[in-house]
C-alpha cells in the first residue's frame, strides 16, 4: 500500500509542470497607438477585455501610447492568427514560418506596405491552405546535401529564388536549373492556377536523387539563397492585382430604414432627409460628367428584410454600401460586403466594431477614444503657452464627460501644463475669483457639456468680468455647444470661445445658405434644426466617396489623401485602424468664436 503510494505522489509530482505549461497562454505583443482603448484594442483581435486585463495587470486603470500588451493568442495553428514583426524579420522570411505565400499575407493585410513593414507591427497571418502552402523554414538556412520533406511533401530548402524574366517559360526556367516540370510546380503550386509573369518570384528546389524518393542532391557550384527583398515582394503582389483604375459607373446600394409602412418617426425623417441630400450629391457630380447606377432600399426594422435585400442579384455588383443603421443589420451586411469586396460606409454610428476586422468599412463618425485622442493633440499644440487652465464642475449631475475630462488630465500632465479644479455654488464667485490670472490668458473648461451647465456658468463668469476687467477670460467646451449657439451666441463671442468637432454647420456661411436655398427649390421644406444636419451629411457622405471611386476606381485607398472636395459640415481625414481592419474618419477641427466677432473654423491639417 505505502509502494503503491508513492507511485501515486511521483506521477502528481511529475505532472505538475505539464499542467503548469498547460495553463500558461500563449501571446503576442500589442504596441498601443494613439487613440486606442482597452476595448477598441480587444475588439480588433477578437477578445475580451478580460483576457487582456488577465495577463496585462493594471491596463483597466490606464494605457499608454508606445507601451506594449501581451495579447492572448489563438492556439490551432491551421486558423488566422496574428504575429508581431521581429527586429530584422522580412516577408519573405513570414513565407517560409508560415507556409503561405506572400500575395496572401498582403491580401489579409491591405495596410501593409513595404515602408510600413518594421518591427512591433501585428498582421494577420491568414489561415494556413495546404494546397498554396509554400515552406516552412524559421531561420533562412544554406541548401544543404540532403533535406527532408515537410508533412506536406515538400522540399524544406530551396536552391534558389528565381525572378522570371521577360518571355521565360516554365520549361526554360527548369532546364536551367535541372530540374523537372513537376518538382517546379510542387514547389509554387500557385503556378497550377496562374500564369506566370514577369518579375514573379519562383521557388527553385534541389533535384530529387534518382531512385531515392525523398532525397535531393546537392549540385555543383550551388550558391547560397537569394532572397527577395520586401520592396521586391510588394511589388510583385501589387503587379498581380487585377485591380481597375476607373469605374465608367459607380454602382451605389442605400440601405436605410425609412420606415416608409410604418408612419413619420424622427428617426425616418432623419433618414430620408439624409437620402435627399445624398441625392443631391449625386446630382452635382452627374453635372461633372461621372455616372451612377443608384439603388435604394428601405430596411425596416428587421433582419429578415436585410437578408432579402442582400439576396437580390445586383447587390453582389456593388462598389458602394451606404448604411443600414441598426447594429445587428450593420453586422450581417459587412459580411456581405467582406465576401464580396464592396466597400461599406457605417454613416452615423461610432460604436461599431466591424471597423477593426473589415478591411472594407468605412466609419464616418469617430470611435470616441480616437476623437479624445485627436483633440488632445490640438489643445496642446492650441493652448500650450501662457494660459491659466481652468476646469469647473458645475454640479449639474451630467458625468458624461468624465472619460474626456479624465484623458485631457493625463496628458496635460505628460506636456507638464498645470491646471487648476473648481467648483461652483450658488453666488459665489470667490472659488474663481482666487485661481484666475492677471498675467495669463485664463481658459475655463466645464466638466459637462450640457446646456444647464453652460447656463450655470455664464453668470459667474460675467461677474468675474465686472469684478475683475483686467483678467482675459476664454471657454472651452464641446461640439453639443453648436446646437445651443441661438441662446448663447453673444456670450461665445464675449468669451472667446472655442468647441472641438467633427462637424459644424455655419448657418452664416454661404455654402451653407446656398445648400439650404437648393435644399428648398428641390423638396418644398426646410432643412431640420438637427445635430449634425443629415441632409448635409448625406450631401457631404455623397459627394466625397462618389467622386473618390469615380476618379480612382478600386485604387481609392492609394488615393484618399487626392480626393479634394470642399465638405459644407463634415470634413474627412480616413485612416486605417490597423493592417487588416477598415477606415475611421478622424478629422477634428475647433471653432473659434473670437471677441471680434468673427467665427473661424480652425483646421489643423492645413
Amino acid at each position: 500500500m505505502r509502494t503503491l503510494k508513492y507511485k501515486l505522489w511521483l506521477c502528481l509530482f511529475l505532472l505538475i509542470p505539464f499542467v503548469g505549461q498547460a495553463q500558461q497562454t500563449s501571446y503576442f505583443l500589442h504596441t498601443i497607438s494613439k487613440g486606442q482603448s482597452l476595448y477598441s484594442i480587444a475588439a480588433m483581435y477578437n477578445v475580451t477585455t478580460e483576457e487582456i486585463i488577465r495577463l496585462n495587470p493594471g491596463s483597466e486603470k490606464v494605457i499608454k501610447a508606445g507601451e506594449s500588451l501581451k495579447i492572448p493568442q489563438a492556439q490551432t495553428s491551421s486558423q488566422q492568427r496574428f504575429h508581431t514583426i521581429q527586429p530584422g524579420e522580412t516577408l519573405y522570411r513570414l513565407t517560409q514560418t508560415y507556409q503561405i505565400s506572400a500575395e496572401k499575407i498582403c491580401e489579409a493585410n491591405p495596410g501593409l506596405t513595404a515602408n510600413n513593414f518594421r518591427a512591433g507591427q501585428v498582421i494577420v497571418i491568414p489561415e494556413n491552405n495546404k494546397e498554396e502552402n509554400v515552406v516552412a523554414q524559421t531561420e533562412p538556412q544554406a541548401p544543404a546535401t540532403v533535406s527532408q520533406q515537410s508533412k506536406s511533401g515538400l522540399q524544406t530548402n530551396f536552391q534558389d529564388m528565381h525572378k522570371v524574366k521577360r518571355r521565360e517559360t516554365i520549361f526554360s526556367i527548369c532546364k536551367e536549373y535541372g530540374i523537372t516540370r513537376q518538382e517546379l510546380i510542387d514547389a509554387n503550386p500557385e503556378l497550377k492556377t496562374q500564369p506566370l509573369k514577369k518579375g514573379k518570384f519562383l521557388r527553385i528546389p534541389f533535384p530529387k536523387v534518382p531512385g531515392q524518393p525523398g532525397m535531393v542532391q546537392k549540385l555543383e557550384n550551388e550558391k547560397p539563397t537569394k532572397q527577395p527583398s520586401n520592396m521586391e515582394l510588394f511589388n510583385e503582389t501589387s503587379s498581380n492585382s487585377k485591380k481597375k483604375q476607373r469605374l465608367d459607373k459607380v454602382k451605389v446600394a442605400v440601405i436605410l430604414p425609412f420606415m416608409l409602412d410604418n408612419g413619420s418617426s424622427n428617426e425616418q425623417k432623419r433618414m430620408v432627409e439624409y437620402y435627399e441630400g445624398f441625392l443631391m450629391a449625386v446630382d452635382s457630380l452627374k453635372q461633372e460628367g461621372y455616372s451612377f447606377e443608384i439603388h435604394t432600399y428601405d430596411s425596416k426594422g428587421s433582419t429578415a428584410s436585410i437578408q432579402g435585400i442582400l439576396t437580390k442579384p445586383e447587390m453582389k455588383e456593388m462598389n458602394l454600401i451606404i448604411g443600414p443603421v441598426h447594429s445587428n443589420h450593420t453586422k450581417v451586411v459587412a459580411a456581405f460586403a467582406r465576401k464580396h469586396e464592396i466597400r461599406m460606409i457605417i454613416p452615423f454610428s461610432s460604436k461599431d466594431n466591424e471597423v477593426f476586422n473589415n478591411p472594407y468599412i468605412y466609419q464616418i463618425n469617430t470611435p470616441q477614444s480616437y476623437l479624445y485622442s485627436e483633440v488632445y493633440d490640438h489643445f496642446i499644440r492650441c493652448f500650450r503657452n501662457n494660459v491659466n487652465i481652468l476646469f469647473v464642475d458645475t454640479q449639474d449631475g451630467n458625468m458624461e464627460k468624465t472619460d474626456f475630462i479624465k484623458g485631457l488630465k493625463m496628458e496635460l500632465d505628460a506636456q507638464h501644463m498645470p491646471y487648476k479644479n473648481l467648483t461652483i455654488s450658488a453666488g459665489q464667485t470667490t472659488p474663481l475669483k482666487e485661481a484666475v490670472s492677471t498675467t495669463q490668458e485664463n481658459l475655463f473648461i466645464p466638466t459637462s457639456g450640457s446646456n444647464i451647465a453652460l447656463i450655470k456658468l455664464l453668470p459667474y463668469l460675467k461677474q468675474l468680468a465686472l469684478e475683475s476687467p483686467e483678467c482675459s477670460i476664454h471657454m472651452f467646451g464641446y461640439p453639443e455647444w453648436q446646437t445651443y449657439t441661438t441662446d448663447h451666441i453673444a456670450d461665445f463671442y464675449a468669451f472667446d470661445t472655442y468647441f472641438y468637432g467633427s462637424f459644424y454647420t455655419n448657418n452664416l456661411s454661404v455654402a451653407v445658405a446656398d445648400f439650404q436655398h437648393a435644399f428648398r427649390k428641390w423638396y418644398g421644406k426646410t432643412i431640420m434644426n438637427t445635430y449634425p444636419k443629415y441632409a448635409i451629411l448625406g450631401f457631404d457622405t455623397g459627394y466625397y466617396f462618389l467622386k473618390g471611386l469615380s476618379m480612382y476606381g478600386n485604387n481609392l485607398e492609394e488615393n484618399l489623401s487626392k480626393i479634394k472636395v470642399s465638405p459644407i459640415q463634415t470634413s474627412f481625414k480616413f485612416e486605417r485602424v490597423n493592417n487588416w481592419g477598415g477606415f475611421i474618419n478622424k478629422k477634428v477641427f475647433f471653432v473659434h468664436f473670437t471677441k471680434q466677432h468673427e467665427l473661424i473654423k480652425m483646421d489643423f491639417d492645413k
